[in-house]
């Protein structure tokens, strides 16, 4: 038997709350579930600490938030958690550097290698730039070291 939806929401909020408490930052923990899983949200000033360089913390806050909602669970859905409005901030921040890479690409056509980034960040420019039939996308190098390239494709 696995946590009911409601279970692991409510497992989410305890785990934020306390990493809030722990790490002595003041910040509102808000959750919503709908059909898709589960999102959580520090609110408040300075979080700084939460998300950490690049987003390291919010994604290892994010993981461990994922593996104790569903604990035990058969039926896994997503589990987000931002902070402050980061994940949003960082999306608009790589799509536009995605949008940059990929018109160096063409112009130079020479692959371009964006800055290492993790898997959530990679996947972001990979869904923005598909879309696109003049530069392919893929991922070279080993965590964390871990690049994404755009390249320019034939034509």
């Amino acid at each position: 038997m696995g946590a009911t939806p409601s279970e692991g929401a409510s497992r989410v909020r305890a785990l934020l709350e306390r990493i809030a408490a722990e790490s002595a930052v003041e910040a509102e923990v808000r959750v919503r579930e709908d059909q898709d899983g589960v999102v959580a949200e520090f609110v408040g000033d300075d979080l700084g600490l939460l998300i950490g360089h690049h987003g390291q913390t919010i994604d290892a806050i994010q993981h461990l938030a994922y593996r104790i909602a569903y604990r035990g669970a058969t039926d896994r859905k997503r589990v987000v958690v931002d902070a402050a409005g980061y994940r949003e901030r960082r999306a608009v921040a790589l799509r536009a550097a995605a949008d940059q890479a990929a018109q160096t690409a063409i112009h130079d056509r020479r692959p371009v290698a964006l800055e290492a980034m993790s898997a959530l960040e990679r996947k972001v420019v990979h869904e923005h730039l598909k879309a696109r039939h003049d530069v392919e996308t893929y991922s070279e190098g080993q965590e964390p070291e871990r690049r994404l390239v755009v390249a320019p494709l034939v034509q």
